[in-house]
């Protein structure tokens, strides 16, 4: 989990409302153009430590920082896209990277707005999850996907050849855009991220439970419903079958840890004669 400095809590924030601003009206193809265009930047801010020091250097003009925004990207991008970058590197952060990391969680919003306003939001939550699931049971496709050796081209041709028919544009846009914006990650980490973002744009949390056999819809329902009160927030439930936990439930949501499983409960009870 990406844990914010004080200033870059503050600015994230104002950025958020900017983009909320700047996109209020883009069409879902405007959106995810939108996506593209802020995953290039972030690309570009990622190769380059010098150009993340130059845009978050509080003692540089902000006026200035806007102004080499705009040189580099503005001819590349959209004007929505060099205003959001440009806006944002006017603002205070904590270090470089977490100026990356917003442009980062913006990129991935722009593809949430445009599943969107497809009325494919829940759609693309659904699908990055499943392919995450996908990843688990393919030990060697997550080699491949994260493996140096072999070209970023050659690991989405790879990807686009796969997922082929079986997922959105949305949710084949974000998961290129994985590979590509790894930044020091794992692809099932990456996506793990992404998905963060897009529960935060359909304003839910997202639960991954773990259990050693598949629940019937009735279940899921009924424990979505318990939390939800919980927590007082909608609840997105992401549900893995696991045999080894051998029976009970495993929760895992926003920094809490619900762990009902039985081998959690074995090795309790083999502490406990320990001590």
């Amino acid at each position: 989990m990406t844990v914010l400095g004080g200033a870059s809590r503050q600015s994230l924030a104002a950025v958020r409302d900017d983009f909320e601003k700047q996109t209020a009206k883009l069409s879902a193809d405007a959106a995810l153009k939108l996506s593209g265009d802020l995953f290039s930047v972030l690309h570009t801010l990622t190769e380059s430590v010098a150009l993340r020091r130059a845009l978050t250097d509080n003692s540089r003009d902000a006026s200035a920082k806007a102004d080499l925004v705009a040189d580099l990207f503005a001819k590349n991008i959209s004007s929505t896209a060099t205003a959001i970058v440009a806006n944002a590197s006017k603002l205070r952060w904590s270090n470089p990277n977490e100026y990356a990391d917003a442009v980062e969680q913006l990129a991935v919003s722009a593809a949430a707005k445009a599943a969107n306003e497809a009325s494919e939001l829940a759609l693309l939550s659904e699908q990055l999850f499943n392919f995450a699931q996908v990843l688990i049971a393919n030990p060697e496709l997550r080699q491949t996907l994260n493996s140096a050796n072999e070209s970023v081209a050659r690991r989405i041709e790879l990807l686009q050849n796969m997922t082929k028919g079986a997922y959105s544009n949305y949710t084949n846009s974000l998961l290129s855009a994985a590979i590509k914006n790894q930044r020091g990650r794992n692809i099932d980490n990456t996506l793990a991220q992404f998905s963060k973002y897009v529960s935060q744009s359909e304003q839910k949390v997202i639960a991954h439970v773990t259990a050693a056999v598949k629940l019937t819809p009735a279940q899921v329902e009924k424990l979505a419903t318990s939390l939800s009160k919980q927590i007082g927030k909608k609840i997105q439930l992401n549900v893995e079958v696991d045999p080894k936990v051998l029976g009970g439930i495993s929760i895992r949501y926003l920094d809490d840890v619900i762990d009902g499983t039985i081998i959690n409960r074995l090795a309790e009870a083999s502490r406990a004669l320990a001590g």
